[in-house]
């Protein structure tokens, strides 16, 4: 696909397809969080088995996300998606007929991997079809798509759950994911920019067993102790096959995963910024149900409904900061939104028993639109140096890292949660505490602080990084990666 033929790709229609994929496949990551405890006793099932069907999709995400590259190459990133799409609506049927906690365990795990490959193929087919000047817009709505699905996700479950029955958590993806697939079939040219000559067999192992060590150590830490030996050794596993297939990804003629990726500067700055941001969204989505759930004990759907107007303010505010991006550039943007997240977060550290929903609300809208100010921008300045043959490559890196990052995020609050918890608890019955109610919702109340307070300094860390970044240099300019115009295997549409 050459300048001309990205000039002639129709803006709107490719970004319907990629937005309705994209927002599905998120979605149902957030509708089956609260449906938890309903699927327990549905299935007689213990609570550390049923929460498999959230690990065990998160682990297939991100074990399978390193090699989207690859196969949007072998394949073509629009029968990649298309596959993909497929793949997850049967898998959501198949979700909806399990008989048994194991059965519908298995079902998550199956459309995890497929929705682990719709987020890197259609921010890759974002990067090689749309036009440079109109990328920071496309990622922007992009993103919303991933944002807005956890906006909803909490309210619309729970408002399933409550008039009709959990099947619905995942019937209600075929619909959708026929639509999408028909429109993936019929406004996304079909491209390819090259053809694998080989597959790296050997990289494939060593990134699926390094993916899966960590994922798997991050994910159960806590459940089984930091440091207990299957922990360790999964962490050791993990870091030596690591180590393993970055040596085979440099010395490979044909690497399974481009890692050159990492020599663009911009690019690799963007991802570490990238990465502190996810640790930190991750604070706000995690903590604030639980509180208000736990402590306050507002319903599930009622979570929703409080966490919708900053989600909604954090939706809005995207398309808005792709207008600006081309303007005033990465850097202010990210300054303004990283600085609007560590306040939000911190006065979320402020936290008592019956603190209102308006602070809430308040303060959690503060801090989405600092993310909607901060995530696409730091996205995009990486990836708009990246030629059009390595972002695939450079897509499955980024996506690789946050999943990488998020389950770590998750791990170590989780942990902070339960420790600091304890740790206060044991302080005010020390100070002359009696009443064991008081005590248990002034403790976990004191370590969600406490975790909130952890974020905000983890926030604040990615704020000098964004003082290196500066606008994207004119076209023409000797800093700006060119295009590689080598002539693609196919133009025609499909």
């Amino acid at each position: 696909m050459s300048r001309d033929d990205i000039k002639q790709v129709q803006f709107w229609p490719v970004m319907i397809a990629i937005f309705i994929g994209s927002f599905v496949s998120i979605l149902s990551i957030s509708t089956i969080n609260i449906a938890i405890p309903i699927l327990t006793e549905r299935f007689q099932a213990d609570l550390n088995l049923m929460q498999w069907t959230i690990t065990g999709f998160m682990l297939a995400t991100g074990t399978i996300a390193p090699i989207t590259g690859y196969l949007g190459e072998r394949f073509s990133y629009k029968r990649l998606y298309l596959i993909a799409l497929i793949g997850f609506t049967v898998a959501s049927g198949l979700c909806a007929i399990a008989w048994d906690a194991p059965s519908l365990i298995a079902f998550r795990i199956l459309q995890g991997v497929f929705s682990g490959l719709i987020m890197p193929a259609t921010m890759t087919i974002i990067y090689q079809v749309i036009p440079r000047e109109r990328q920071p817009v496309a990622i922007s709505l992009w993103a919303v798509s991933a944002m807005l699905a956890p906006a909803i996700g909490p309210t619309f479950s729970g408002w399933l759950l409550q008039n009709w029955s959990w099947h619905w958590l995942f019937l209600m993806n075929i619909p959708i994911g026929l639509i999408a697939i028909g429109l993936v079939a019929w406004l996304i040219p079909f491209y390819r920019l090259k053809v694998p000559n080989s597959f790296d067999f050997l990289g494939l192992l060593t990134v699926m067993v390094s993916s899966l060590s960590l994922l798997v150590a991050f994910s159960q830490g806590h459940s089984w102790g930091w440091t207990s030996w299957k922990v360790l050794s999964l962490f050791t596993l993990g870091a030596v096959v690591l180590a393993l297939f970055i040596w085979r990804e440099l010395t490979a003629a044909t690497p399974l995963l481009d890692i050159r990726v990492f020599k663009n500067a911009r690019y690799t700055l963007t991802l570490i910024i990238g990465s502190i941001l996810t640790m930190s969204l991750y604070s706000g989505t995690f903590l604030t149900p639980i509180f208000l759930q736990n402590i306050q004990h507002v319903t599930p759907l009622d979570t929703g409904l409080i966490l919708l107007p900053a989600s909604l303010a954090m939706a809005i505010c995207m398309p808005l900061v792709g207008k600006l991006y081309n303007t005033i550039g990465p850097k202010i943007l990210m300054i303004a939104g990283i600085s609007l997240i560590a306040i939000g977060t911190l006065t979320l550290s402020w936290l008592s028993v019956d603190v209102s929903h308006t602070y809430i609300i308040f303060w959690m809208t503060v801090r989405n639109i600092g993310v909607a100010m901060a995530m696409m921008p730091a996205s995009n300045a990486g990836m708009e140096l990246i030629s059009r043959e390595l972002s695939g490559h450079a897509s499955s890196i980024s996506n690789w890292v946050r999943n990488v990052f998020g389950s770590f995020a998750i791990a170590l609050f989780t942990s902070l949660l339960a420790s600091r918890s304890i740790s206060h608890a044991g302080d005010l019955a020390a100070g002359g505490a009696v009443d064991p109610v008081t005590i248990k919702l002034a403790s976990f109340t004191m370590s969600v602080n406490d975790v909130f307070l952890l974020a905000t300094f983890i926030i604040l860390a990615a704020l000098p990084l964004t003082f290196f970044i500066h606008k994207r240099p004119k076209p023409g300019s000797d800093k700006v990666e060119q295009i590689n115009t080598a002539p693609a295997v196919s133009k025609s549409a499909q």
